[in-house]
């Protein structure tokens, strides 16, 4: 049992190593706010950084790898306030400049750029431009405020499983500590210096958790040891 054990997390670590990694921790699924480190092998870049989580703070999302769940523990569904907790691939950048030196694919949200958030809607969980039949429920990825001026897209519920949240991404925040509806929100100088750091090249994750799975995560990923948010036992 115990070598078969062991056996599965050296495949979940080969399948799923990363060698860039953005790491947030918040105390419990109620948390709003958490902490964020960035990592590059074992090697922790910058200060770490406070971050706002969704209004009701976390819950379980659809994500890369599943990670050990209590049946009390919340999942994520649409609407519900909450940001995903789990272990999701960083897939591309957005914003409204249209000047882009990352190192990643960068989208500039232009006036009809919209990401669904229509359960029924065969474009669910995407960002596409405004078609002619336009969906029951959207949200323009141009606002009229600056909290998409820059962004990371949260690859959350690839599958588009029907109401199990949508539109997930690492944004500007709205205000000092001002909760989100579901997404990962900082100040827009700590997400630039991520923007810039992250390379699609070197495979970036966002690992976002409540603290008491950081020994699961240590598990999985040991290059994270040096870690001041994950408790050691």
């Amino acid at each position: 049992m115990i070598k078969s054990f062991l056996i599965l997390i050296s495949l979940c670590m080969f399948l799923f190593a990363s060698q860039q990694i953005v790491l947030v921790v918040a105390q419990d699924f109620n948390s709003s706010q958490a902490k964020l480190e960035c990592f590059e092998g074992k090697e922790k870049h910058f200060t770490t950084m406070d971050v706002n989580l969704g209004k009701k703070g976390l819950g379980w999302g659809l994500g890369e790898l599943e990670l050990t769940k209590k049946p009390s523990e919340p999942l994520k569904y649409e609407g519900d306030k909450k940001a995903p907790a789990g272990i999701f691939k960083l897939s591309s950048i957005f914003g409204y400049s249209k000047i882009n030196n990352f190192k990643m694919f960068y989208k500039q949200a232009s006036n009809d750029l919209i990401c669904v958030d229509d359960s029924n809607s065969t474009e669910y969980n995407k960002i596409i431009s405004m078609p002619h039949n336009k969906p029951q429920s959207f949200e323009y990825m141009k606002r009229e405020d600056f909290q998409y001026e820059l962004g990371i897209v949260v690859t959350h519920n690839k599958d588009a499983i029907k109401k199990r949240g949508s539109c997930i991404f690492l944004h500007v925040q709205k205000e000092e500590h001002s909760a989100t509806a579901g997404c990962t929100s900082m100040h827009l100088e700590d997400l630039r210096k991520i923007t810039s750091w992250l390379d699609e090249s070197k495979n970036p994750i966002l690992i976002q958790i409540k603290k008491s799975s950081s020994k699961e995560i240590l598990e999985l990923y040991p290059q994270l040891s040096a870690s001041k948010l994950l408790e050691k036992n």
